[in-house]
């Protein structure tokens, strides 16, 4: 009979200490006027001290600490999860590489009118985000146009801003190749595509909305100068394939394996790389990977450790003084996961970090795991897509050139609002149907 774990504060500690590496480092940073200050120091490097802390702290022998150690850096989950990582970032790579972001930002642009700059803007960060599986990539792409028909149109810069960062969030939640979906679903034990399906009941409603305030909203004072936007239709196919794979439950590993033999293909075939570079690009998109492929891989050895110690179980028996039912224990798995990512800055950490948390509770309340892979992306995502010091927010604000404020952008980021009271109403009113 295995013996029960007696839930400890204690065993907490080292998730505390890299939290406070973390957080630290960036306010110290930042305090400096540092650009980026919360992503300066790697992630990695930041839980190290964490797993000393945990090694010196925790009782055993060294060998049976790293051995604990070790179990949980190779639990199937982690490795599945760096292993999607790794395909991720090679299809990503190889897919911009070829011209396939920059076909689909022209294709969006060349057909959306004008006058519906905003709403339209959305639209094509979302498609991006989606089929990239990156909200950074989508608002790098874009934000410099943003900005540019923002001040050709007359349509406010903060209002066009927020539309693009709505967007790109909103496919960064919903992306089967995303960090955070990947996350999600691995420490959760569930298909992408159940997911997906739950996620989107949530989401695309959320969307919907706030087109239609985009549209009322963001109406320009002039037309816009129009400009040819050059396009090649065969380069958007890998993003539609991938999505539509996921979406019919394909194995994820033969999805993405698929999706860069695909891009590889048509990059050959129109002379944007040889054989060699594609081979090149597939290693960039691999290296690229390597800081949240080294997080995952230290954190489920440290998540064992402290699981073992008892930190898991103390934080259960606090939250069960809160928790009455499967509402709010889907509340508080929202909770804690954004109090994590206002933290860290990083969605994808603040999933990592909730996941086995998450994992538990769910279970106990019988919260069906697909719907806690959505709570944690979802309000990841929300906060992810608001806080100030977010990496999407200070990047898109470098394009503006200082004449936006994150506090111009936040009280119009529409889409975050809507989708936290949407899935907070879904929540109370569907605790079983989120």
């Amino acid at each position: 009979m295995e013996k029960k774990i007696k839930g400890s504060f204690k065993g907490l500690i080292p998730f505390l200490v890299f939290i406070g590496f973390y957080l630290g480092s960036g306010i110290i940073l930042d305090s400096k006027g540092v650009e980026l200050a919360f992503y300066q120091l790697p992630a990695p490097v930041a839980i190290f001290p964490g797993i000393i802390v945990a090694f010196l702290l925790f009782k055993g022998t060294i060998k049976e600490k790293f051995q604990t150690f070790l179990e949980g850096c190779g639990h199937e989950d982690i490795i599945t999860m760096c292993i999607i990582y790794l395909l991720a970032g090679a299809f990503a790579v190889v897919s911009k590489s070829m011209g396939g972001v920059d076909s689909t930002v022209n294709l969006g642009l060349t057909y959306i009118p004008a006058n519906y700059i905003a709403p339209g803007l959305f639209l094509i960060a979302g498609f991006i985000s989606t089929a990239t599986g990156t909200s950074v990539g989508s608002i790098v792409s874009l934000a410099p146009i943003a900005v540019g028909l923002a001040e050709k149109s007359g349509v406010s810069m903060p209002l066009v801003l927020a539309a693009l960062m709505g967007g790109a969030m909103f496919g960064d939640n919903l992306s089967i190749i995303s960090d955070t979906t990947i996350a999600a679903t691995r420490t959760q034990g569930v298909e992408m595509k159940d997911k997906f399906k739950v996620n989107i009941k949530i989401s695309a409603p959320a969307a919907a909305l706030t087109l239609i305030l985009l549209v009322l909203f963001g109406k320009p004072n002039s037309t816009p100068e129009t400009a040819e936007h050059l396009f090649n239709v065969i380069k958007v196919l890998p993003y539609v394939f991938v999505l539509l794979l996921s979406l019919i439950g394909v194995n994820v590993f033969v999805v993405l394996t698929s999706g860069i033999l695909l891009s590889g293909g048509i990059g050959l075939f129109y002379g944007d790389f040889t054989m060699l570079s594609y081979a090149k690009e597939i290693y960039n998109g691999f290296t690229g990977m390597t800081e949240i492929f080294l997080l995952s891989l230290l954190t489920g050895g440290l998540a064992a450790l402290v699981t073992k110690a008892g930190g898991i179980d103390w934080i259960m028996s606090t939250i069960e003084k809160k928790i009455k039912g499967v509402r709010s224990a889907q509340l508080g798995i929202g909770a804690l996961v954004a109090l994590t990512d206002m933290a860290v800055a990083n969605n994808t950490v603040a999933i990592i970090i909730n996941g086995p948390i998450a994992k538990k509770i769910s279970e106990k309340y019988k919260v069906d795991p697909k719907k806690s892979a959505s709570v944690l992306d979802i309000f990841s995502c929300i906060t992810q897509g608001m806080i100030p010091y977010g990496a999407q927010m200070l990047i898109m604000l470098s394009f503006a050139g200082g004449k936006v404020s994150p506090f111009d952008i936040i009280p119009l980021l529409w889409y975050q609002m809507i989708l936290a009271v949407i899935t907070i109403g879904y929540i109370f009113y569907n605790p079983k149907e989120i």
